[in-house]
């Protein structure tokens, strides 16, 4: 079975280029508690290299990328 994941936060990053998308991540994930998830939506394809690298960087883990036409959504689970 697999987990349901429950998003507590939903950011609608749309239309926003870099840093932008990653200072909103930052800030979003500070709000929430250890073990919660966030997901978000960009159009600013940078967010394919800066979000990953940025979770590796931050200790938070990337749960879920991917791309819907020409937004790509994401989920991070907070673990620091």
């Amino acid at each position: 079975m697999t987990e349901e994941l429950k998003t507590v936060a939903t950011i609608d990053l749309k239309g926003l280029v870099c840093p932008i998308p990653i200072v909103k991540v930052s800030q979003a994930i500070k709000q929430v508690k250890v073990g919660e998830v966030i997901e978000a939506f960009a159009t600013d394809p940078g967010v394919l290299g800066d979000i990953p690298a940025w979770c590796k960087t931050s200790g938070n883990e990337l749960v879920k990328m991917e791309r819907v036409d020409k937004v790509f959504r994401f989920v991070v689970r907070r673990l620091v």
